[in-house]
Formats: structure tokens, sequence, C-alpha cells
């Protein structure tokens, strides 16, 4: 029997403010997207029989060209001019303490020229070609690709999207833009005293800037979560773990060069002296020193490590042998540093800092698995911890390799080749490292077993 007309209005008025109130509790409940971001709402389903299915899904708009080359141009620009005004004013304090008239045109040129060699451009000089990147000049350069890579996905509004296809797009981009710059860059300086192909700097500002801008959008967008999670565990524990090893067997070749110069200080201070220059012509040597001062800390570990390294073609130092008789070392306070006989004695304890690396390593490897969730220690897998320490050897290795290879190159035509052999380097490296984290590994069970004993009492 139907309902009388005032039942049905009351009946319809109630399914209108019921609906009504559903579609408030589902707009409060749903999380709001970013701002440059366009989503389509998914409508939740059913919790009986049906798959749970996702709440958002992300469409990225269109890349905004106008803004996009904007945003290009001028971090790249700022990220060029960061690297080459330290050379530059450096050059200008030179002639002026010189007393020499100060050239734009030459300072600009000289900054220019260093910059291109920080990014493996080689120079040809009256001295001959030169290929030694200072990695310091490099370090700058590379970070301030890497932050102007920051800098414009957030100006596109794609911070935190997580969008692969924008990271390739940005570092394209940026990359584009740092091998113009670069190459305009070699049309200049290859004039006069010093010589630069402009299309090899170009393609090393192109590569460059595809890297490490790329990682910097990687980063902003927070992509990185994306690749990390099609990575299998062991191997990002691997990665990070080799990460760790060679940057801690780099920071033992840094403290012993470190230590080595503060016991030549009179060599050191003799080299200083022999520059008839007022103090801030000392202060620019003892810039050029800080600027090698890398290069000479991976010289360092692959000392620590057994193959040593090359200085020129008959100069060899190894912690078993050093021959630097014919050798004319260039006159800077860093190279005072430089060993005159092999190790002996309580010195040989040096030696096996890099397996301390190794094991440093391998037990923070081990204390992040032990670290408590909840206050409960997580059960840790040793076969996982052993393949990862085991693993992590590889790619320490790998990245001594490519350090040695970077910090390798042709001083001048009297001195040579200058570095490490990176292949040696990336051997033994592997094996030392991987040594290490195994033992660190291993040696941090005993404490896992007693706080596990702590943990149930």
């Amino acid at each position: 029997m139907a309902g009388t007309p005032d039942e049905e209005t009351l009946a319809a008025a109630e399914a209108k403010h019921l609906s009504l109130r559903e579609t408030v509790a589902f707009d409060l409940h749903e999380p709001a997207g970013p701002s440059d971001t366009d989503e389509t709402r998914v409508p939740r389903q059913s919790a009986r029989g049906r798959a749970p299915a996702m709440a958002t899904t992300r469409r990225v708009r269109p890349l905004p060209w106008p803004r996009a080359i904007a945003a290009t141009v001028v971090n790249a620009l700022l990220a060029a001019l960061t690297a080459v005004l330290p050379v530059t004013l450096l050059t200008a304090g030179a002639l002026l303490a010189a007393d020499q008239p100060v050239s734009t045109s030459a300072s600009v040129r000289v900054g220019l020229a260093g910059w291109l060699l920080s990014l493996g451009v080689p120079l040809r000089t009256d001295l001959g070609t030169l290929t030694l990147a200072p990695l310091a000049l490099g370090a700058l350069a590379c970070w301030r690709l890497f932050r102007a890579g920051v800098h414009t996905t957030r100006a596109l509004g794609a911070r935190g999207s997580r969008d692969l296809r924008r990271v390739g797009q940005i570092g394209l981009l940026l990359g584009t833009a740092y091998a113009l710059l670069t190459g305009l860059s070699g049309w200049f300086v290859d004039a006069g005293a010093i010589g630069v192909a402009p299309p090899r700097a170009a393609l090393h500002g192109l590569v460059s800037g595809v890297i490490f801008a790329g990682l910097g959008a990687l980063r902003a967008t927070g992509a990185i979560a994306v690749v990390a999670r099609r990575v299998p565990k062991v191997i990002r524990d691997a990665t990070r773990t080799g990460g760790v090893a060679a940057l801690l067997v780099i920071g033992a070749g840094a403290g012993v060069t470190g230590v080595a110069v503060a016991l030549h200080g009179g060599d050191a201070n003799a080299i200083l002296a022999g520059y008839r220059t007022d103090v801030a012509g000392q202060a620019g040597v003892t810039l050029v020193s800080l600027a090698l001062a890398p290069n000479m800390a991976v010289w360092a570990a692959a000392y620590l490590l057994g193959p040593g390294f090359a200085f020129g073609p008959a100069g060899v130092v190894r912690a078993s042998f050093v021959g630097l008789d014919d050798v004319r070392l260039p006159a800077l306070p860093a190279f005072a540093a430089m060993p005159e006989s092999a190790l002996g004695g309580l010195a040989n304890v040096v030696l096996g800092l890099p397996l301390l690396a190794g094991i440093a390593a391998g037990w923070l490897l081990t204390r992040r698995r032990l670290r408590p969730r909840d206050g409960v220690i997580p059960e840790v897998r040793w076969g996982h911890l052993l393949t990862g320490s085991i693993l992590a050897g590889p790619v320490a290795g790998l990245a001594l390799g490519l350090a040695a290879a970077i910090a390798s190159g042709r001083l001048t035509t009297a001195v040579g080749q200058v570095g490490p052999a990176p292949l040696s380097v990336a051997l033994m490296g592997s094996g030392v490292t991987a040594l290490g984290c195994l033992i660190g590994a291993l040696g941090t069970r005993p404490l896992y077993e007693a706080r596990r004993r702590t943990t149930a009492e």
C-alpha cells in the first residue's frame, strides 16, 4: 500500500539528509592532494568480498615549457657561476699580489678553464696537456648541479610527485643547458696560452648535468623511494654498506695525508717561502693545494690498500717501495707530504685502516637491523646480513676504482701521469672491504644475542 504524500516527502528528506552526511564524511576523510597535480578520486570499495583499491590516482600535468625553460636557464647559470667565481677571484688576487695589472678577460678565462678542468675537460698549455682535475672544485660544481636539480623540481611544482618521467625531463633540460654553457666557455677559453676543444667541453657538461641534476630531481621528487622499492632488500643493504665503506677508506686516506702534512710542516713552509709574494699570493698557493686535497686523499687510500700510485713514468709510491729520486715534485705545500721511503716499524699499523673501515661498515649494517621497533628488537636473518656484507665488497671496490680514475690525470709534460691504477684499487678494495664487512657483521652477533636475552627477561 502506498504511503501518504506527507510520509513520502518525509522519507525523501531523510534520504537526502543521509546522502549529504555521507558525502561530507567522504570529503573529510579523503586526503587532499598537492596543488600542483591533478588527482582523480576512486570511490571506496566495500569491505565484503572486494579487494581494496588505491585511494587516489595521480596524473602528472604536461611539462609547462615556458616556466621549465626559465627555471632551467636560471639554475644552470647559477650553478656555473658558483663554480667559476672562486677561481676567477683567486686569479685576480694573484695578479694583484704580483703587482701586475688585473685583466678581467684573463681572470674570467682562467676561471672558466679551472671550471672545465674540474669537469674532466683536458687543457692544452705551454707545459703540455693538463688532465688532472682538482676534485675539490669538481665536487663544488657537481653539488651545485645537484641543487639546481632540486630547485628546478620545486619551480615546476613536482616536489614529492614521485614521477620518474619528470626526473628524466629535468635532468635532460639542465644537462642541455649546462652543455651549452660549457661549450661556449670552451670556445671563449680556446685562445692564447690555453687550448680547449669546445665539443668535448659540451659533452662533459651534458654528462655532468644529466647525472647530478637528475640525482637532485630524484631526491626532490621522492622518486628515489619508487626506485628503492624495485630493488631487492639485500642489494639495498649492500649498496649502502659498500658506499659507507668506500667513504671511510677515502676518509682514512685523508686523515693519513693530513698527518703527513703536519709532520712535514717545515718543508711546506719552505715551499711557501719560495714564492716571493705577500700573504695574498701565499694564500692563493695554499688554496691550490686545498683544491687537490681530495685527489691526494684518494691517492693515500690507494697507498693504504696496497697498489699505491704512480707519479710520472718513473715515480712509484707504495707502502713497500718509494721511488721518487728522478721525479721533480710540483712546488706546492701539499706535495711535502710525499713519503721518502717505505713504511717500517709501527708505521705499518696504518695499513690496517681499510680493514677497520670495512669492519665499521659491517657493524653499522647490523646495528641498523638491530634498531628496536616499538620496543622490540626485530629478528635478524644472518644469512641476509652475510650476503649483504659480501656483496658490499664489490660495491666498495667499484666506488674506489671510480674515485681512483677520477683522481688521476696528467699534471705536466715534465711530470706525466699521476695517480693510482683504477683496476688494482678496485680489486684490492673489494677484497679488503668484503672481509672487513663480514667481520663487522659477525662481531655484532654476541651483542644481538645479549640484547635478545635482556629483552626476554
